[in-house]
């Protein structure tokens, strides 16, 4: 008999020691206190940031609580939630997730989220999760998208409906890691599409876009736009970590 994936990680918890995804000390849990405690006074979340897009704001922002690059070119989404910064001491984990095939980090990035921001978005009002998606090409070189295995694990409103499949990606071969911001929004144009089945069931509703890095927001916000040409009202960013001003030179998502 198997047991659902929850009951088994919470006994692996209990019972398996472990080393912490951040500091590599060895307890109980995936994510230890000292450094659980460092993301709750020090994470993103805390700061003063864009409702839109989720950047820092400036001091001169902080009155109209938006960015001015938002103010000046209001993005397609409406919302952003990050957990952290880009440099902060997930950055290492995640790489480790998404470069050396760690699946297990996944699980530890999903319950660092859950632990500090879940409460405060549980009763966020949407219908679905979807996480971003990766090309057919780049999954079967990768064997698994990142965005999902966090996403999915991720505490929610209980009527939020999780799903891989609504949201494709087509195949692109150039990387955008160093281009500017307007190269960003040119090469992402287009690569994103609903599957035909699921179009009628978004029509008028709240979506949730998982990303787990967000930089330049070009990912994001053509996402947006393609779910809203296709009938979504809302459309809001979970982020789990963000990129600060200006863009910092990361490596490929």
């Amino acid at each position: 008999m198997r047991f659902p994936e929850n009951i088994f990680e919470a006994i692996c918890d209990r019972l398996l020691p472990t080393a912490c995804l951040a500091c590599q000390q060895f307890q109980n849990y995936s994510i230890c206190n000292n450094c659980l405690g460092a993301l709750r006074d020090e994470g993103l979340f805390n700061y003063h940031c864009c409702y839109q897009c989720g950047v820092t704001l400036q001091l001169e922002e902080v009155t109209q609580q938006r960015c001015m690059p938002c103010q000046i070119s209001k993005p397609y989404f409406d919302e952003t939630y990050c957990l952290d910064r880009y440099t902060g001491i997930l950055q290492t984990p995640l790489h480790e997730l998404k470069y050396q095939k760690r699946i297990a980090y996944s699980h530890a990035l999903s319950s660092a989220w859950n632990a500090l921001l879940a409460s405060q978005l549980e009763k966020l009002d949407s219908n679905y999760l979807l996480p971003v998606p990766l090309s057919m090409q780049k999954l079967a070189q990768r064997g698994f998208n990142q965005s999902w295995e966090i996403a999915k694990r991720l505490r929610c409103g209980r009527d939020i409906q999780k799903s891989p499949y609504i949201l494709r990606r087509q195949h692109y071969s150039e990387h955008q890691a160093g281009s500017n911001l307007e190269d960003r929004h040119l090469s992402i144009k287009g690569m994103f599409y609903i599957e035909a089945k699921y179009i009628e069931q978004i029509q008028n509703k709240t979506v949730i876009v998982f990303d787990d890095v967000m930089t330049s927001g070009a990912t994001l916000n053509e996402i947006a736009r393609i779910l809203k040409d296709n009938g979504v009202s809302r459309v809001i960013n979970w982020v789990l970590l963000r990129a600060a001003r200006p863009i910092e030179r990361v490596q490929h998502v």
